[in-house]
């Protein structure tokens, strides 16, 4: 039985995201150091040059993963619903408990870097003012600094929320859900008092 890669013509953004998503089963899967570029590409059926093509070295590619893990797209505002805030906050939540319930061993993988890599603490950085960006466009919110100030606060806890929901299981998807509603709704109620006793 031949080992070699089954070759499929892709688009180059096809296969980069082919690349990509392998990349992101594997490291959810296991450390850094425990997969080896030529895992990747069998397992992505592509040839390992192609690896260092689109993404540069494993390392590369591995914070690009850590990257897509943490930082919320354009497209997840783009694709909320219209209506009234609580009915976009509430689709907002869904949509991140959604994805990271789809890959929650790399999400876990990725936020729990904090403290060991300084590239890996400038993307999460970097993911954090998006979120911040993301919530403040979803909500309606003026960006001014105390409300950014509170929606990143608000984004430590969504984070150690879904670690009670995917690693402690001492709160279930819906208690998370409702948790992150509630108090993104009662954040954007207290917003403006906030910004007037500043």
């Amino acid at each position: 039985m031949s080992t070699e890669p089954r070759w499929r013509r892709l688009e180059p953004d096809e296969r980069r995201e082919q690349i990509l998503t392998c990349a992101i089963r594997l490291f959810g899967e296991r450390p850094y150091a425990a997969v080896s570029t030529t895992e990747l590409a069998a397992q992505a059926g592509v040839a390992r040059g192609l690896i260092n093509h689109y993404f540069g070295t494993k390392r590369d590619l591995y914070l690009e993963v850590v990257r897509r893990m943490v930082t919320i797209p354009r497209f997840a505002i783009e694709r909320l619903p219209d209506g009234p805030v609580d009915t976009r906050v509430t689709a907002a939540v869904d949509w991140f408990l959604e994805g990271v319930a789809r890959n929650s061993r790399a999400w876990l993988a990725a936020t729990g870097a904090i403290g060991r890599d300084p590239e890996i603490e400038r993307i999460l950085d970097e993911a954090d003012e998006v979120a911040a960006d993301r919530v403040i466009e979803a909500t309606g919110l003026a960006d001014v600094p105390e409300l950014r100030a509170m929606v990143r606060s608000y984004g430590g806890m969504v984070k150690s929320a879904a670690r009670e929901w995917l690693v402690r299981k001492d709160l279930t998807r819906a208690q998370v859900h409702t948790m992150l509603v509630t108090t993104l709704l009662a954040l954007i109620d207290t917003a403006p008092k906030l910004r007037d006793n500043g």
